[in-house]
């Protein structure tokens, strides 16, 4: 594999249908490919150098901060190769999103700062449809008990 043309890799990155953002290590975003201009309706020159902040929640920013800062100064993640994450996230148009992502810390290959790569899928339709098959469990469980 290592006879491989980054420019492949890079062109996959950038078509690839799931978001791929990659931030630096202050947190400002490096990378955003077509999967995140769909997903969050936010074009790659709109968040160019703009902090991730432009898509996490405001209540959920300092818990998110928190924990970048302690991945950053350790060096690594608490999430393991397997973990899928899935939190809310903002769209562009002010929407909230249900997003499932899995994350690993890139090291800079200079020996600079590192920087943090996400691949990110939008999961709002899956996890609406989700939650209306619970609340008609629900109402056909409380059917049954009021009979």
């Amino acid at each position: 594999m290592e006879n491989l043309d980054p420019e492949v890799v890079l062109g996959t990155a950038a078509q690839a249908p799931d978001g791929i953002v990659i931030i630096d290590g202050e947190g400002l975003i490096r990378y955003w490919n077509r999967g995140a201009e769909r997903i969050f309706g936010f074009s790659a020159a709109d968040v160019a150098g703009r902090s991730l902040d432009v898509i996490i929640p405001e209540k959920h920013r300092k818990r998110h901060w928190d924990g970048f800062r302690t991945a950053m100064d350790r060096g690594a993640t608490k999430y393991g190769e397997a973990d899928l994450l899935t939190v809310p996230a903002l769209a562009a148009d002010g929407s909230t999103l249900s997003i499932e992502f899995s994350v690993v810390l890139l090291a800079a290959p200079n020996g600079g700062g590192a920087h943090v790569g996400a691949v990110i899928r939008d999961v709002t339709a899956r996890r609406a449809r989700e939650r209306e098959m619970m609340r008609r469990r629900a109402e056909a469980t409380a059917d049954r008990t009021t009979v």
